[in-house]
């Protein structure tokens, strides 16, 4: 039987597409892709091994009109139930992280943006250069956390970006300095329609044991003050400016509060996370209780909360 999947992929073909350098997989379930466990199916799911190869895809999805997505490590990611249409372009194949002249300027890092936040932390650690601590509290991928800033109280992506490198539609590079990109609380101005592949880093000479301290002191911080053992994306809203999006959920009298599966964790009210005990956990459930913690904190402080988590897909049929 025909599914959406193969319909795709033989678009693609007609286009030009070669896949040898990309990996294919058809009607692929996201909920093994997000660390929320949940979301319907992406009609194409490709992992391209390099940016020639991204690029090919690229043109390809372009001439064949077939619309494109993007997802990284999946920790900031709330895909719909319905899944994903078209083809949804994951760069884990494409992970190096470099030093192009570690004798002359030990200080310059280059990652591709599908390297995990730990291999580089781990890297760069090793090479005792510092500024990158704050990934200790950042799951995911190098290029999720370029688009949205992410970071901790130890700093943010911001601080040690010099250069990100993208492709657009068309598989054109597009290279942006630091000022060009628009870094700023948790998010940034690197365009939806492009995708960042890579980015050159500019670190300072750290002694390991400083950098190893800071690290563990922040993931000890992390595991007494949020959940564990459930599956969520960290915190879910942004913190209004001089407010916490915790606080306002906690005194809005929502702390455990539950829509089916999801609920509003009673550790820390800002995550809001899937019981996995609960029966056939769905993201409506989550995005149910979304709108009515922001309906909530709304009627009580007359504060809209902004989502920091990205809400892709579409509901089910």
């Amino acid at each position: 039987m025909s599914t959406r999947g193969q319909a795709v992929v033989d678009a693609l073909a007609l286009s030009g597409l070669a896949p040898g350098a990309i990996d294919l997989r058809l009607d692929e379930s996201m909920a093994r892709h997000t660390t929320l466990r949940l979301g319907g199916p992406a009609d194409v799911w490709a992992r391209p091994v390099d940016r020639e190869a991204l690029a090919q895809l690229l043109r390809a999805c372009a001439r064949a009109r077939v619309p494109m997505s993007f997802v990284g490590g999946g920790s900031n990611l709330l895909v719909r139930d319905g899944g994903i249409r078209g083809v949804v372009i994951n760069l884990g194949r494409m992970t190096r992280v470099w030093r192009p002249d570690p004798d002359g300027a030990p200080g310059l890092v280059e990652v591709e943006a599908g390297a995990t936040t730990g291999k580089l932390l781990l890297a760069v650690t090793q090479w005792q250069q510092g500024g990158l601590e704050f990934l200790g509290g950042v799951p995911g991928s190098v290029g999720g956390g370029l688009i949205m800033n992410a970071g901790t109280y130890l700093g943010e992506f911001t601080k040690v970006v010099t250069e990100v490198r993208s492709l657009r539609g068309d598989g054109t590079l597009v290279t942006r300095e630091h000022a060009q990109c628009g870094f700023r609380y948790r998010a940034s101005d690197l365009p939806p329609d492009e995708v960042a592949c890579e980015a050159s880093l500019r670190l300072w000479p750290r002694a390991r044991a400083e950098i190893e301290a800071d690290v563990a002191g922040l993931r000890q911080r992390r595991k007494e003050r949020e959940p564990g053992g459930v599956d969520n994306n960290g915190s879910t809203f942004k913190n209004p400016h001089g407010e916490f999006a915790g606080r306002l959920i906690e005194s809005a009298g929502l702390k455990g509060a539950r829509i089916g599966a999801a609920l509003v964790s009673p550790v820390h009210a800002n995550w809001l996370v899937i019981d996995r005990h609960a029966e056939a956990p769905r993201a409506s459930d989550l995005l149910a209780l979304i709108g009515r913690v922001r309906e909530a904190v709304l009627a009580a402080h007359g504060i809209t909360l902004e989502l920091e988590v990205k809400v892709v897909g579409e509901p089910a049929q």
